[in-house]
């Protein structure tokens, strides 16, 4: 994904078409190369914010009768009260299309709204402004562009809402009527994107436990070992091996040992930083790579993870897991070693007694 940054058209500043255009072409460049779902998300709205100089901008997935708040930006009250507070408040409740406002009559009709004023809607439109959020954030909401992600069958799988367009003396202003045209065709771009992105995720997923796959680590693990090789960045791997999983299989039923893994691969994912690699290695064992990560944090993360697993009220029972550490360039001179390193470690662990971590 490409980095580069693209300057915001400013409303009221008139730029050439063919400028906006060739800005417009890079976006759509930008956010069909990302293959992260979460990331792609995140830019196609920190885009159209700069395309549209947006104070603000919220991307919904669709979900059934329901919108899911997927991204929330808002330059205002991220100042105000913090990145994790304000995702809290945006995510709390889905927003149910029986329940009139402006993004859920635009998930239901493919039709785009531009409003100069969010609380002048004419009575006789058939969508509403709801001011519940406003008045609740204490946030003054003003001019407002919402518009569809379709999906080539015309689809609605999202909803972009854009907020308070500024000019260049940071006033609030009406969105530029000769943007909206243009931001819909972004949000096209944006809706292949994301079409793309679930099917690769799809492919890259375990089906049972939703974490990475074998074929996905095993395509990270070589683009992080040449990251290595040219930065000379240090990479971990952390093998873990549910404890005596058989046995749960063997006296609970599959449908229980299935719960189990769900259930670890959820506890590890929760306690492993976002750009951690989480994957279901085979059966009952998962691997972690850690990405920029020297051998003393895997070990830190390592007793981390085994702790919190011991620690855990599983629904079928309490579990252990026993573990390996191994890194580059410490344990391994090329990468294929790391993996044999690590599974080395992982069988002293179970040997010594299981619910233990041992380092190659």
């Amino acid at each position: 994904m490409s980095d580069k940054a693209i300057d915001p058209v400013k409303p009221g500043s008139k730029q050439p078409v063919n400028q906006l255009l060739k800005q417009l072409i890079q976006i759509g460049i930008a956010l069909t190369s990302e293959r992260e779902l979460a990331t792609l998300l995140e830019r196609i709205v920190a885009e159209a914010r700069k395309f549209t100089n947006a104070e603000a901008g919220t991307l919904y997935l669709r979900d059934g009768d329901t919108l899911r708040v997927a991204v929330a930006q808002n330059d205002v009250l991220l100042e105000r009260m913090g990145d994790r507070e304000m995702r809290r408040q945006f995510t709390s409740e889905p927003l149910r299309l029986s329940q009139p406002s402006l993004a859920g009559y635009v998930a239901l009709t493919g039709q785009a709204i531009c409003l100069p004023d969010a609380y002048g809607v004419p009575k006789n439109r058939p969508y509403v402004f709801n001011q519940d959020f406003d008045l609740r954030l204490h946030y003054q909401t003003g001019s407002v562009l919402v518009v569809p992600l379709q999906d080539p069958s015309r689809d609605v799988i999202a909803v972009l809402q854009l907020i308070n367009a500024r000019n260049e003396a940071g006033e609030i202003v009406p969105f530029d009527p000769e943007l909206e045209s243009l931001v819909q065709a972004l949000a096209a771009q944006a809706a292949v994107a994301i079409r793309n992105a679930r099917l690769e995720e799809l492919s890259f997923k375990d089906p049972l436990t939703s974490v990475y796959n074998r074929r996905y680590f095993t395509l990270r693990l070589e683009e992080e070992a040449r990251r290595h090789a040219r930065f000379a960045e240090p990479m971990s791997l952390v093998l873990l091996d549910v404890d005596r999983f058989k046995a749960i299989n063997d006296e609970l039923g599959h449908r229980a040992g299935d719960d189990a893994l769900k259930e670890t691969a959820q506890v590890i994912l929760a306690n492993s930083r976002a750009f951690s690699v989480v994957t279901r290695y085979g059966g009952d064992e998962f691997a972690v790579l850690l990405v920029n990560t020297p051998k003393a944090g895997a070990v830190k993360y390592a007793q981390r993870i085994r702790d919190v697993i011991e620690r855990h009220r599983f629904a079928h029972g309490a579990l252990t897991v026993s573990v390996g550490v191994a890194a580059l360039p410490d344990d391994a001179l090329a990468w294929e070693d790391l993996v044999p390193a690590a599974d080395r470690a992982l069988y002293v662990a179970k040997r010594l007694g299981r619910n233990a971590i041992e380092i190659a």
